[in-house]
């Protein structure tokens, strides 16, 4: 339904266009017809909300079942869930880093030294790659629960 426009005229003398909505008319016999609910509308508005009072009520223990028989599964999805959004976040934060002017080529030389200085100390001599076997196995034994 379009608006109409009415000319307002003000005290001045300088008329205006204003535009005022209409309402349709009501027709008081169909809103009298639209507020009445009929017994069986009612009754089955009754039979729903028990039936979501139900379902809701028993959700807690649905829910409490489901965890307690998906445990496993459910912590395997959260650490592989985590570990992905640790990943990107860390790759995100070197992406930041990177950007920064200069920091780039000086992690890059700290990183060229160390790995000089890896080769030097225990790659290069075989009493040293024996040393540092025998340090990785060490290691390994500790974390494995051996030692």
């Amino acid at each position: 339904m379009e608006p109409e426009l009415k000319q307002v005229e003000y005290s001045d003398n300088s008329p205006t266009s204003v535009a005022e909505p209409t309402t349709p008319a009501i027709n008081l016999e169909d809103a009298g017809s639209l507020a009445t609910v009929s017994p069986e509308q009612n009754e089955q508005w009754r039979q729903v909300g028990e039936k979501a009072y139900t379902i809701l009520s028993a959700l807690p223990e649905y829910l409490g079942a489901f965890f307690s028989e998906y445990r496993k599964p459910l912590i395997t999805v959260g650490l592989v869930f985590g570990s992905i959004v640790s990943v990107k976040l860390t790759l995100a934060l070197l992406s930041a880093i990177n950007d920064v002017p200069l920091l780039q080529p000086t992690f890059e030389l700290i990183g060229l030294g160390y790995t000089a200085w890896f080769v030097y100390r225990y790659l290069l001599k075989a009493s040293n790659r024996q040393e540092l076997g025998q340090e990785f196995d060490k290691l390994k034994n500790q974390v494995v629960g051996n030692e």
